[in-house]
């Protein structure tokens, strides 16, 4: 049986694929998780694996350095093979600000997820929703533009933002 891959792909200067034995280089965190599940009730789950924060770091992220606070405007889309998503921001993860200790696990109660991929888990959310199983890809991306768009001009359509 071969080992489930994530994609690490957007706005990195290091894209990569990564299976669970990769994830095992990074520092390894343990946390015990309640949640609850809208098809079975509250879960108890004890998870291990890296943060979130420290394999996409690795990856680097795309920051502006000259732009004042650029990695608030990233975004970090996270897709299951089962079709489940979830949305989360830089903010979420960074330790200078949230500092969320969101996990890749890869184990799910000493049980390896080798075969099945890593689980994105988010120890301090009541709802388990945004735990996606089976992660097939994380997308980072500081693509988005905030600025109004530009006015109509009449007798043509409205243009976007240069």
């Amino acid at each position: 049986m071969t080992l489930a891959e994530l994609s690490l792909i957007g706005d990195l200067a290091r894209p990569t694929r990564l299976t669970v034995p990769d994830l095992l280089g990074w520092r390894q965190h343990r946390v015990r998780v309640s949640f609850e599940c809208a098809t079975s009730g509250t879960q108890h789950h004890r998870f291990a694996g890296p943060r979130l924060y420290d394999v996409l770091s690795d990856a680097g992220p795309g920051f502006d350095p000259v732009r004042r606070k650029d990695r608030l405007r990233f975004l970090i889309a996270v897709s299951g093979a089962d079709g489940h998503h979830a949305l989360l921001s830089w903010a979420e993860i960074d330790p200078d600000f949230a500092h969320a200790p969101v996990l890749l696990a890869v184990s799910i109660d000493d049980t390896p997820l080798d075969h099945a991929g890593p689980q994105l888990v988010l120890p301090q959310d009541r709802c388990g929703a945004r735990h996606i199983s089976g992660i097939s890809a994380i997308r980072v991306d500081g693509g988005y533009d905030c600025r109004p768009p530009t006015p109509a001009t009449p007798g043509r359509g409205s243009a976007a933002a240069p």
